[in-house]
């Protein structure tokens, strides 16, 4: 069994109270909880859900256990939800108002988190939408909330969380979509700035923007040459739902894939471009990038390219040059490099 991160084990601790017919779970971790949520409740229905994909993928080898991987929750009455905190506050109060529109009138909600995540915010974004709340337990720098008596909501639309903002790099302009969760929420982050300032010439071909995001690479790319096909790739449902609006928004054609890396994409592109993430909820982690730079090469067409775009201090170039042979350096300052490689 994986080892239990610190706020499951709080649940845990109090698993008289994890009792359900119909239960939920939201964000959950990749360690051991689920499996024993399923034995508590050995004939409930088990529901796991995330924006994540990697994480669903690993819910759905869990016997029992149903897992479900989109940007909305899917309705099924639930009794009892389970809801691990996230780290971005905008995307806490969008789900549990997706919480609040999917589950029973008696439903109990616990919310369990790290004290650095912010899960104390659930209290006041909980306020007025409960008759009950509580603070069960705490432990290993976790609180555990239980939350009853919710108003509920009649439906849950993503639409109303749609934000839109402009992007400008060069002499192109556009505006894009996004929504809470997806990265850089509403606004275009310095380092993909520099990558659309910095951005290789590319005519015609396939393109694949990993870590897609709101889809504004593939926008920028497509507003050049509207004759690019593209591939949009992202382990959050959040963020290729969050594309598929901003192409559209666009006039744009491009398919939007999730992908735990490059594990779901198929055929050789003539372009990957990509400002590659660093982080794995609150923790810095460049495994994700440095596993995509070890796999890009093989989906490169003959004459193919790579370029991404990574913070000065991240050590990328021995890993290009292991994959690659050699690469060059387009751009840099003292907070950004854009590299390339063939």
């Amino acid at each position: 069994m994986s080892k239990l991160t610190n706020p499951s084990l709080l649940l845990l601790r109090n698993e008289d109270e994890l009792v359900g017919q119909s239960i939920l779970v939201v964000n959950f971790e990749q360690d051991g909880f689920l499996r024993e949520l399923k034995t508590l409740n050995p004939d409930a229905k088990i529901t796991a859900f995330s924006y994540n994909h990697a994480n669903a993928m690993y819910a759905s080898k869990i016997a029992g256990v149903h897992a479900v991987v989109s940007h909305t929750i899917p309705d099924n009455n639930y009794d009892l939800v389970i809801y691990y905190y996230p780290k971005a506050k905008p995307e806490a109060q969008m789900c549990l108002d997706n919480i609040r529109a999917v589950c029973h009138q008696d439903a109990q909600l616990f919310v369990v988190g790290e004290n650095k995540s912010g899960v104390k915010s659930a209290e006041k974004q909980l306020k007025d939408h409960c008759g009950f709340s509580n603070k069960i337990d705490s432990a290993k720098h976790c609180i555990l909330y239980l939350f009853s008596e919710l108003t509920l909501n009649d439906n849950f639309a993503i639409g109303r969380y749609h934000k839109q903002f402009q992007v400008k790099a060069g002499d192109i302009e556009f505006t894009a979509i996004s929504v809470p969760g997806v990265f850089n929420h509403g606004a275009l982050d310095v380092g993909t700035a520099v990558l659309l300032n910095n951005a290789p010439s590319i005519s015609k071909g396939k393109v694949l923007d990993f870590a897609c995001g709101a889809g504004i690479i593939a926008t920028y790319l497509g507003k050049k040459q509207p004759e690019l096909e593209f591939v949009c790739s992202d382990v959050s449902a959040l963020a290729t739902y969050a594309t598929e609006q901003t192409l559209a928004l666009n006039n744009l054609k491009g398919q939007a894939v999730l992908s735990d890396g490059l594990s779901d994409i198929n055929g050789k592109f003539d372009l990957i471009i990509s400002n590659p993430p660093f982080h794995t909820g609150i923790a810095t982690d460049y495994t994700i990038a440095e596993a995509f730079l070890s796999s890009a090469k093989q989906h490169l067409s003959k004459q193919g390219k790579l370029t991404i775009v990574a913070n000065s201090f991240l050590k990328y170039p021995p890993i290009l040059e292991a994959q690659f042979g050699q690469y060059s350096t387009d751009f840099k300052n003292t907070k950004f490099a854009v590299y390339s490689a063939k």
